[in-house]
């Protein structure tokens, strides 16, 4: 059967922060950590959607400590209001951040800062909350970053001349792009972390293909009543459930040994099933990249990350 939630350690006593907890992955992934005991701070675009969610957490884990926080990943000001707020409420300390929202494949838009949508939501947006939760995590022995990439990184790589698709539009590679970046991130990080001896792991997983409202999003925006009851069949007759497609995450978030920049996804075809290392493009792995987009990813955001003590 392989690795399961029956497997998660005791989590009481420890705090944690779920991007995008209000559905799907999200909410799956945020669910069981407050089931162990964590206290969740749902991250949430839409309060009424996160409040939702709580009362549904409320009635499936009566115990839960859980609180929904406001955060919108394409305004870096609502990125760095929620910062001050962690800081303010939670004493600096910080066991596990989940950097799990995302959008895919939607139509040609731009976030309240001027980004490509896609990119700026999931790369960017959570390129700065960490770094201005990372005090945070510094301060907590132990703690983990967990960002949330696809199988569909595998499509394409970041094109440096074109971060934000203003040249050349097509949703499925610039999605494709928004999550080889989430890799790269996770594989600098990692490097600046151990560089540093700091105690925290920056991990990465995917969820193979799990059936969320992501896959049809940009056709219900667009209209395209055709493509969104395609997407809307391929998750019945081929996706796993959300709450099989969240095992990795909880696996990278949760397990004990989960080692700096690895990958984890379903162990079948990376398609479904339980956790374990999953297929990775080369060029996630390229220091030179990923120097590249860091540096890059500071001047859009104004985020400079702190040293480790």
């Amino acid at each position: 059967m392989g690795w399961t939630v029956a497997d998660m350690p005791e989590l009481s006593g420890r705090d944690v922060v779920v991007t995008g907890a209000n559905s799907g992955l999200g909410y799956c992934t945020a669910r069981e950590l407050a089931r162990r005991g964590a206290r969740v701070v749902f991250a949430c675009r839409s309060e009424a959607r996160g409040a939702a969610a709580l009362e549904r957490l409320a009635a499936e884990v009566p115990s839960a400590a859980a609180e929904v926080w406001p955060l919108d990943l394409g305004d870096l000001g609502s990125v760095r209001e929620f910062a001050r707020r962690h800081d303010r409420e939670r004493g600096g300390r910080l066991d596990l951040l989940v950097n799990n929202a995302g959008v895919m494949a939607l139509p040609q838009r731009r976030t309240a800062d001027g980004f490509e949508t896609q990119f700026g939501v999931n790369h960017l947006g959570h390129f700065a909350l960490t770094g201005l939760l990372l005090p945070a995590l510094l301060a907590t022995p132990g703690a983990r970053v967990v960002t949330v990439s696809s199988m569909l990184h595998l499509l394409a790589t970041v094109d440096p001349r074109d971060l934000n698709s203003e040249h050349h539009y097509r949703r499925w590679l610039v999605y494709a792009r928004s999550k080889s970046a989430n890799l790269l991130f996770t594989h600098e990080l990692a490097r600046r972390l151990r560089s540093a001896g700091a105690d925290v792991v920056a991990a990465a997983a995917h969820p193979g293909y799990a059936a969320t409202n992501l896959q049809a999003a940009g056709a219900r925006m667009e209209g395209r009543k055709g493509v969104e009851a395609v997407m809307a069949l391929g998750n019945r007759l081929i996706a796993q459930p959300a709450e099989a497609g969240a095992l990795p995450i909880l696996y990278a978030a949760t397990a004990p040994g989960v080692r700096p920049d690895s990958f984890t996804g379903p162990r079948l075809l990376n398609w479904r099933g339980s956790p374990a290392p999953s297929l990775r493009a080369k060029w996630t792995r390229d220091d030179r990249a990923a120097v590249r987009l860091w540096q890059a990813s500071e001047e859009l955001t104004g985020v400079r990350y702190a040293s480790a003590p």
